[in-house]
C-alpha cells in the first residue's frame, strides 16, 4: 500500500510538472527567472563541457590517427579490457628496415646504412609509446574523470534544480488559484488556501537548498580549469621530452650516417656549412666529377648554384622536376651529356636537369 501511495504521489508530481512545463511554453504560465550571475554560471559550464569533449576528441585524434583502432580502444576502456600493447609505425619500419639491412649484408655501405635508420626508427617508435600513454595518463584521462564525474554530478543536480522551480512555480499558480473570486465563495476555499501556502513554503525551501547545492557545484567549475592549465602543462611537457628525444636520436644517426663511405651524408659534409660556420672553402668530396667550368661565374668543388629559368617536369626518375624562380644545386658528372647537369633540391631530391632551363648564380 505504501509503495502504491508513493508511486501515485510521484506520478502526481510528475503530471504537475508537466502541466507547468507546457503552461509555460505556452506563455500561460510565470517563470520564476535565475538570477544573471546563476545563468553565468551554468553558461559556463556548458562551454567547459562542450570544449572538454572536443579537446579529448582531437587529443585522441592525435595521439591514435586510426579510427578503428581509436574505436577498438574506446571500446576496451569501456568494457574495463586492457588496451593492447600495439607496434607503432616507427617501430614497424625500424624492424623491416634492420632485418632488410642484415638480409642485404650488414657489412656493405647500403646493408649497415639500413640497420642504422632502421635501429634509430625503432627508437623513435619507443619514444612514440612513451609519450603517448605520459599523455593518456596525465592529460586524457584526467579530462575524461572530469566529464565523467565532476559534469554528471553537476547535470544531474541542475536537472533536479530545474524540477524543483517546476514544483514551485506550479505552487504558486495553485496559490493564485485559491485566491481567486471564485475559489473564495467555496465553503472550504481559506482551507485551499492554507494548504496551497503551506506547499508553497515546502517548494520555496526546497529549491532554495536546491539552488545552492547547485550554485556552490558550478562555482567548483573555476578550480576545474585550474586543474585542466596543470594537467595541459603536463602535456606540453611531455610533447617536448618526445620531441627532444626525436631530435637527439636523429642528430646521433645523421653523425653515423656521415661515417658510412660514399653516403649522401658524408659526402654532404664536405660541401654543406654547418649553419652559422665561418665561409671557407670546403675540402672536395670523395666522388668523381667534372667541374662545371664558367668564366662568369667560379664553380666550387664542382657545385654551383643556378636558377631555374623556367617550370620544367621530369620525363623519368632520372630526372628532377624543377619550378621557375628556385635556386638548386648542380654539378657535372662523368661521361654526361654536355647538355645536361645534375641537380639538387633540398637534401633528398636530385636527378638531371637540361642546361638551358638554367641561369648559374655567381
Amino acid at each position: 500500500m505504501d509503495k502504491l501511495k508513493g508511486f501515485a504521489s510521484d506520478a502526481g508530481t510528475f503530471f504537475n510538472r508537466t502541466v507547468q512545463y507546457t503552461e509555460e511554453k505556452l506563455g500561460n504560465a510565470e517563470k520564476t527567472e535565475l538570477d544573471a550571475q546563476f545563468d553565468n554560471l551554468q553558461q559556463r559550464a556548458d562551454r567547459t563541457k562542450q570544449w572538454t569533449e572536443r579537446i579529448i576528441s582531437r587529443t585522441e585524434a592525435v595521439l591514435q590517427p586510426n579510427p578503428i583502432k581509436r574505436s577498438e580502444d574506446f571500446v576496451n576502456v569501456k568494457l574495463d579490457r586492457k588496451v593492447p600493447d600495439r607496434e607503432t609505425n616507427s617501430e614497424g619500419l625500424g624492424l623491416t628496415m634492420i632485418e632488410a639491412g642484415n638480409e642485404l649484408g650488414p657489412g656493405t655501405q647500403y646493408g649497415a646504412a639500413l640497420v642504422l635508420v632502421g635501429t634509430t626508427q625503432k627508437k623513435l617508435g619507443q619514444f612514440e609509446k612513451e609519450f603517448l600513454q605520459t599523455a593518456v595518463t596525465s592529460f586524457n584521462n584526467p579530462l575524461h574523470n572530469f566529464l565523467d564525474n565532476d559534469m554528471k554530478t553537476i547535470t544531474k543536480e541542475r536537472k533536479i534544480l530545474e524540477n524543483k522551480r517546476l514544483d514551485l512555480d506550479a505552487a504558486k499558480g495553485k496559490l493564485r488559484k485559491t485566491k481567486s473570486p471564485e475559489a473564495n465563495k467555496l465553503p472550504i476555499g481559506e482551507e485551499l488556501t492554507r494548504v496551497a501556502e503551506s506547499e508553497l513554503r515546502v517548494a520555496q525551501s526546497e529549491f532554495d537548498r536546491q539552488y545552492e547545492i547547485t550554485k556552490l557545484l558550478l562555482e567548483g567549475i573555476s578550480s576545474a580549469h585550474s586543474n585542466h592549465l596543470s594537467r595541459l602543462q603536463y602535456f606540453v611537457e611531455a610533447q617536448q621530452a618526445y620531441f627532444e628525444q626525436c631530435q637527439k636520436a636523429m642528430a646521433e644517426l645523421q653523425t653515423q650516417m656521415a661515417n658510412i663511405p660514399g653516403s649522401v651524408c658524408n659526402i654532404r659534409q664536405y660541401i654543406v656549412p654547418a649553419a652559422g660556420a665561418n665561409s671557407t672553402t670546403p675540402t672536395a668530396p670523395p666522388i668523381g666529377g667534372d667541374i662545371l667550368q664558367d668564366s662568369a661565374s667560379p664553380a666550387q668543388n664542382g657545385r654551383r648554384k643556378a636558377r631555374v629559368l623556367y617550370d620544367y617536369d621530369a620525363a623519368d626518375q632520372s630526372e628532377l622536376s624543377c619550378l621557375a624562380d628556385e635556386l638548386i644545386t648542380v654539378y657535372s658528372l662523368p661521361g654526361m651529356d654536355k647538355d645536361w647537369v645534375m641537380a639538387e633540391r633540398g637534401m633528398d631530391q636530385q636527378g638531371k636537369v637540361p642546361l638551358t632551363y638554367l641561369e648559374f648564380v655567381s
